[in-house]
């Protein structure tokens, strides 16, 4: 639920955490209905251009990049040689700009069932979008789980699981049956990342994840951790999951001679965030 207060705070309460957080508003720049969620942009005093969809934070100019960098350079760097990576969600771009950095990319194909969000994310906030016309690139309009229903068998490396979280068009993204098709199109020790939310307010939507992951038949899980200010608590998180083989194999010295340049994301910060909190490692071990 979000509210607009005359002094011009927009507000998200978290009414299952008994939280909220606030960003003031500088103007309202658009609203649009999709045919599957509400878009609106606004311009922050203080963090840029704001997204929300269906009154929930999305992405903002200022702190974008935390997410994007983590959800995208572990997992490539975590694989041997990435070619192909497939990006189920991620419609505002940013995801696809720093897959596309990795020169050993040879497609990176997007799948975002709203159009409306990459239009809001063209006009708000072209920086994201700076990879888009990249000819390895492929961005479709479509239903991301009835893609990885019909992918081939082991045409791909890295699938990263950019969503909203499990409510609405996101549900379908956290189950068992959609683990195991993306494990169907995995190559062998080919790698899905998925956004896992807050370790602190969302641990069993955590550890749910993680046993379906476990289930369906993946080898190995690495959750890593990393800030996130406009989400629940501040504190977020994302899943590897790997097919068939250990991770193992972090490719450190090509992290640290990256050609690309990034705000947040490096080989240091990289093995930090697989840090585990003790409390998050007793509830995995349930």
């Amino acid at each position: 639920m979000t509210n607009l207060d005359p002094k011009q705070w927009i507000t998200e309460e978290h009414e299952g955490c008994g939280s909220a957080f606030s960003l003031r508003i500088a103007r309202k720049l658009e609203e649009k209905q999709s045919p599957f969620q509400k878009v609106e942009m606004y311009e922050t005093t203080d963090f840029g251009n704001f997204m929300l969809i269906d009154g929930c934070t999305m992405v903002s100019t200022r702190e974008n990049f935390l997410y994007h960098e983590m959800i995208a350079h572990p997992a490539l760097y975590s694989h041997p040689c990435p070619k192909d990576v497939v990006i189920i969600g991620g419609g505002d771009c940013g995801t696809l700009r720093e897959v596309l950095k990795h020169d050993s990319v040879t497609s990176a194909t997007q799948i975002d069932i709203d159009q409306v969000v990459t239009e809001m994310a063209e006009k708000y906030f072209p920086e994201l979008c700076e990879s888009n016309n990249d000819p390895r690139a492929t961005i479709k309009f479509d239903d991301g789980i009835k893609f990885m229903a019909d992918a081939a068998p082991e045409s791909t490396d890295i699938i990263i699981v950019d969503s909203t979280d499990p409510v609405g068009p996101g549900e379908g993204l956290f189950n068992h049956a959609f683990y195991k098709n993306c494990l169907k199109a995995l190559r062998p020790g080919g790698i899905l990342v998925q956004q896992s939310d807050s370790p602190l307010l969302h641990l069993a939507l955590l550890c749910e994840m993680r046993d379906a992951m476990t289930e369906v038949g993946f080898a190995d899980l690495q959750t890593l951790n990393f800030p996130q200010m406009i989400y629940p608590s501040g504190w977020w998180s994302c899943t590897m999951a790997r097919k068939e083989v250990a991770f193992d194999g972090f490719r450190q010295d090509d992290a640290d001679a990256a050609s690309f340049d990034t705000e947040y994301y490096n080989s240091e910060i990289h093995q930090a965030a697989m840090a585990t909190p003790n409390f998050v490692k007793k509830a995995f071990k349930k």
